[in-house]
């Protein structure tokens, strides 16, 4: 679209919620002057709305004063100059890069390969992040020369010469939003960060559901989704339509909860529970869904909600960024004093008692947790004790963290040729004193937008499904940051003040019990109804000759999954996700 002075060009992606506002402020502006009226609108889209904005305002102040989800590019005919920009928390991808001396932009690797000018050289060292993270963080991506725009930023480009590109610098900072709030905390009462909470999370709701298509929600049962269809039911006329997705083995299945609290809130319910089979359909698909390797398995429940929520609805709203937020993880509940204990025992000790605990498998940890005082309040807790294991040889926090978020530690043996990029967990954009608070901020600028938000983006859109992120209206993020953090963790349980503004609205009792997590049971199914699938892609004549990795680490785990010895399902999906990519981008 051209702006109305035929200076400015816009691609854009999204949404903005308060465009309808920023119009007012626009008509108001050039109320007496005719000349440049902004009354003569000639449609009713936010694209307009932001071209507007930019001729008024600017980019970055347009920017500024929008509140939304999107990417975009702007060309300036005047300056000859082209401006990439994205939301501030990074819910829509944005990709760039220069190959073989053209400058190539989109929302998806798809796009830019299309470009007969695309290089498509494999980054080894992105492979390893894979490996570590199961997704490739900003500002990398699979390709060499090819990054993401990190959320937050600009980038403009002057000149058409490579060497002379400027970096990306931020129009909002979420390091920046974390500092200020240090220097104005939030003083008021319990009852007044609940009601202020309440309000900020209703009115990014009201906005969020302005659409003049269908629109519903997904609905785990857990906190954060149960919020948000909470408040979209309190502020809707008719039953809100919400979705879930059911799994059959114990210790995954939400659904149930999910339709408890449905019934109480009166929405228009609809469930769908997860086989095999049905993943098996979906398995093909990922690679052409997420464009470049990742592997958060629960990206197939994901992918099939979102299809079945589009059978009935076009928008749906979601309750992400609830954990990152307000403290809902439980590295964090275990950070909490955990480190100050295991530091004062001599390394020595922990390597033994990280034997020990590993020496069974998950599946009998499991078994005999009933036994253990305490054990029965967390869900899937043969798998934490070996995550607890292998955190147990951490020499700092930061090594502890690291350890936390990782599930192939030491990718240099794996991925052959490796080298492993700096992320901003590495080198940290900001440090703070408080343990807890340090790794809510690490997760928020590289694990929310770069695997929760991707996923769902991905998963959604390849069902044309379009997905909103209420908590992540940078109000309520800054708000949320502004709360002490015993407003948040309380009584070693997370997301405190946000089970308060929920307790208005649904019975404590539909919501309090252990934290799941989108789960999807693979471990289960790579041993029985995907093994064949998984043999071929990890056959070591296969891995010898790409020559991605070496084939002896991946074998072993491998056995000793099929063998029942350990539980490796998110090690060999990693490398599962990479060569279903790899098969399907360049057999």
């Amino acid at each position: 679209m051209v702006s109305a002075s035929g200076r400015f060009v816009i691609v854009f992606n999204g949404e903005i919620y308060n465009h309808l506002e920023l119009r007012q402020t626009l008509d108001s502006r050039f109320r007496g002057n005719e000349s440049q009226s902004a009354s003569a609108w000639r449609g009713h889209s936010d694209t307009e709305t932001l071209l507007t904005g930019i001729d008024s305002w600017g980019l970055e102040e347009t920017l500024k004063r929008s509140v939304g989800m999107f990417a975009l590019a702007i060309w300036d005919r005047k300056e000859r100059s082209l401006t990439l920009a994205r939301d501030r928390m990074g819910e829509k991808p944005l990709y760039y890069g220069w190959q073989r001396g053209v400058f190539l932009f989109g929302s998806e690797i798809k796009a830019i390969k299309a470009h007969p000018a695309f290089a498509g050289e494999v980054d080894r060292g992105a492979i390893a992040l894979q490996m570590r993270h199961s997704y490739i963080p900003a500002p990398y991506s699979i390709y060499h020369g090819i990054r993401k725009l990190p959320p937050g930023h600009c980038i403009k480009i002057t000149t058409w010469d490579e060497s002379a590109q400027n970096a990306p610098h931020p129009y909002w900072s979420f390091p920046q939003a974390v500092e200020c709030s240090r220097y104005d905390p939030f003083t008021g009462t319990d009852t007044e960060a609940v009601d202020t909470l309440d309000g900020l999370m209703r009115s990014a709701v009201a906005q969020q559901m302005a659409a003049d298509v269908p629109l519903g929600a997904f609905l785990s049962g857990g906190i954060d989704s149960s919020t948000i269809v909470a408040l979209m039911q309190s502020q809707s006329s008719r039953p809100v339509k919400t979705f879930t997705i059911g799994f059959k083995e114990a210790g995954y299945d939400e659904a149930v909860h999910a339709k408890a609290v449905a019934q109480h809130l009166g929405t228009e319910h609809t469930e769908l529970y997860l086989s095999p089979q049905l993943a098996m359909n979906v398995i093909p698909r990922l690679p052409t869904l997420y464009d470049e390797p990742f592997s958060d398995s629960s990206q197939i429940p994901t992918y099939l909600v979102s299809e079945m929520a589009r059978r009935h609805v076009t928008v749906s709203l979601s309750g992400d960024a609830g954990d990152e937020l307000f403290g809902g993880y439980n590295r964090y509940h275990m950070t909490r004093g955990v480190w100050d204990k295991i530091e004062k025992v001599p390394r020595l000790f922990r390597r033994v008692a990280s034997t020990g605990l590993t020496s069974l498998p998950p599946e009998r940890w499991d078994q005999i947790s009933r036994w253990i005082p305490g054990a029965t309040k967390y869900a899937n807790f043969g798998n934490k004790i070996h995550k607890g294991a292998s955190v147990l040889m951490s020499q700092s926090l930061d090594e502890l963290y690291l350890n936390f978020i990782s599930h192939w530690s030491d990718p240099a043996s794996l991925v052959i040729n490796w080298i492993e990029h700096p992320t901003q967990i590495t080198a940290p954009p900001l440090h703070l004193s408080g343990k807890i608070e340090q790794m809510m901020a690490l997760d928020s600028v590289s694990y929310l937008p770069d695997d929760i938000l991707c996923k769902v983006d991905r998963a959604a859109m390849g069902a044309s499904l379009e997905t909103r992120v209420p908590m992540l209206d940078h109000r309520v993020v800054e708000f949320a940051w502004r709360i002490p953090l015993e407003m948040k963790i309380r009584h070693g349980q997370g997301k405190w003040i946000l089970r308060q503004v929920l307790n208005k609205y649904v019975p404590k009792e539909l919501i309090e019990r252990p934290k799941i997590g989108f789960g999807v049971p693979i471990g289960g199914w790579l041993r029985g109804p995907l093994r064949d699938w998984a043999e071929s892609l990890l056959d070591e004549s296969r891995l010898r000759n790409e020559g991605f990795f070496y084939p002896a680490p991946i074998r072993k785990k491998w056995d000793e999954h099929l063998s029942g010895q350990n539980n490796w399902q998110y090690h060999l999906w990693d490398v599962l996700m990479f060569q279903a990519w790899l098969e399907a981008n360049h057999s």
